[in-house]
C-alpha cells in the first residue's frame, strides 16, 4: 500500500496540467512498470473515471488502488494523488500575494499555458489511438464536442445516449 501512495504522490507531484496530463505518467507507472492493471483495464478505468463525478486523477487512483488491495489502498492512493497539489497550492497561497504583480512570475505563468495545453493534447491523441478512433469514426467525438459546446446539450444525456447506442450496436449490428 505504501508503494501505491508513493507512486501516486510522485505522479501528483511531477505532473502539471491536471488529470489528463497525468495519463501518460499513470499509464507508465501502473501498466508498464508495476503491472497493477492491463492496458485494456487502464483504458476502461479512464472511461469510468471520466464519467464519475469528481477529480479525474483522484477517481483513477481510487479505482487502481481498489484493484490492488481494496478500500484501504484506494484511500491511500487517492491521498497520494491529492496531497502534492494541496501542499503546492498551500505554499503558493502563502506567498502569492508577494509575487502577484511580478513581471517575471507573470511571464512564467504565460509561458506555462502552451506547455500545459500540449500536456493535455498528447493524452487525447494517445487515448484516441488506443480507443481505435480513426478517420472512419472520428465524427463521434467531433459531433459530441459540437453538441456540448455549441448546442448546450448536457454531457450526461450524451453519455446515456452513447451507452444505449453502443448497447444496440453491439447487440444487433456487430458481428
Amino acid at each position: 500500500m505504501f508503494e501505491a501512495f508513493l507512486t501516486f504522490f510522485k505522479i501528483g507531484l511531477f505532473t502539471i496540467g491536471g488529470g489528463y496530463a497525468m495519463i501518460p505518467m499513470i499509464e507508465e507507472e501502473v501498466v508498464r512498470k508495476r503491472n497493477w492493471v492491463s492496458r485494456e483495464e487502464f483504458l476502461d478505468l479512464i472511461a469510468i473515471a471520466q464519467t464519475c463525478p469528481g477529480v479525474f486523477a483522484i477517481n483513477i487512483s481510487i479505482f487502481i488502488g481498489y484493484k490492488i488491495k481494496r478500500t484501504p489502498c484506494a484511500l491511500v492512493a487517492s491521498l497520494g494523488t491529492a496531497l502534492p497539489s494541496f501542499l503546492i497550492i498551500l505554499l503558493i497561497a502563502m506567498f502569492f500575494y508577494q509575487f502577484q504583480d511580478n513581471r517575471v512570475i507573470n511571464a512564467i505563468f504565460q509561458g506555462l499555458r502552451p506547455a500545459v495545453t500540449a500536456l493535455v493534447a498528447i493524452p487525447v491523441f494517445t487515448l484516441a489511438r488506443n480507443a481505435h478512433i480513426n478517420l472512419a469514426n472520428c465524427w463521434i467525438p467531433l459531433v459530441t464536442g459540437v453538441l456540448i459546446a455549441f448546442l448546450g446539450i448536457s454531457p450526461i444525456l450524451i453519455i446515456i445516449a452513447a451507452g444505449v447506442a453502443g448497447f444496440v450496436y453491439g447487440k444487433y449490428f456487430k458481428e
